[in-house]
Formats: C-alpha cells, sequence, structure tokens
C-alpha cells in the first residue's frame, strides 16, 4: 500500500536527518520510498527552502511536481487571511486525488513555521515496527497521513508520537 505522511520537526535540521535515517531503513529493505520532500525553514529566513529527490524514476516527476505545488501555494503565497484560504481550497481540489485534505493543508500551513522543517515522504511497503526504532529520539510531529484510523494508531504507537 501506497502511503504520504508529513512529519514536522522542531528545528530546520530535523527533517534531513531523518530523511537520511530513512534511506538507510530503506536500503536494508524495511521501506520502499516512491519519492520524498524535505522543507526546511531557518530562523530569520522569509520562507522555507523545499528539497526533493525522485527516488522513483518512474513516479518520482509526478510527485516532485506535487512538491513544487504544494510548498508554493502553501507558503509563497502572501498571508492575507481570505487569499490564503482561497489556496488553500484550490490546492485541496488538485491534491484530493493523493488522499491530502483541505484539513492537512490547513495543518501544515499553520504548524511548519519559522525555526522547523518537514519531511513530506510516499512510501510502500513498510515494516513500521522496524522503520519506528530508526526515528526514536527524533522531536516529531505527525501533521497528515492518508492511512486509514488503525494504521494511523499503529504508525503513531510505533513512531512513539
Amino acid at each position: 500500500m501506497t502511503t504520504f505522511t508529513v512529519w514536522k520537526f522542531e528545528d530546520p535540521t530535523g527533517a534531513q536527518r531523518a530523511a537520511s535515517a530513512l534511506q538507510d531503513a530503506e536500503a536494508e529493505g524495511l521501506v520502499t520510498i516512491v519519492d520524498h520532500a524535505v522543507m526546511s525553514w531557518p530562523l530569520g529566513a522569509a520562507k522555507p527552502e523545499t528539497h526533493h529527490k525522485h527516488d522513483d524514476a518512474k513516479r518520482g516527476a509526478a510527485w516532485g511536481a506535487l512538491w513544487g505545488v504544494l510548498t508554493g501555494a502553501l507558503f509563497m503565497v502572501p498571508v492575507v487571511g481570505g487569499v490564503v484560504g482561497v489556496a488553500i481550497g484550490a490546492l485541496a481540489k488538485s491534491t484530493e486525488g493523493a488522499g491530502i485534505t483541505k484539513e492537512d493543508l490547513t495543518r501544515i500551513r499553520t504548524e511548519v513555521v519559522e525555526g522547523s522543517s518537514a519531511l513530506f515522504v510516499v512510501t510502500e511497503d513498510s515494516n513500521l515496527d522496524r522503520l519506528g526504532e530508526r526515528f526514536r529520539g527524533f522531536d516529531k510531529k505527525l501533521l497528515s497521513t492518508n492511512l486509514t484510523e488503525a494504521e494511523r494508531e499503529t504508525l503513531m504507537e510505533t513512531f512513539g508520537g
């Protein structure tokens, strides 16, 4: 099963460290990364920076396009109440096929702030129990996933947060 998750980290380098741990886990066969993006927002920066890697060449380009649209619409739109609401509504319409809701987008917009980072990841075939061991000790918070409620509970238990 393919899943989309967004993890928030309380420092600008947390998501990059988590992405490295995730890639190590993939090398050991614990997960298949379809694509991922790291967003970092250093203190004092006007906006976050996003870097993505096409992990799966067949599908990575499509996900890379989504990262660009997602981060551009969420973080590059001026922070003017109505404008943000319209942008998130339009973005939600374009991302609903990927399991990303308007509520998810709003939460990402409000929780990923200056001084934090986020890991956006699309995976397949995850061994959550063993993968969770890789993320122990990271100051993280699950912001979004398209897993079922039972799968989400397992994910939260496994990753401890």
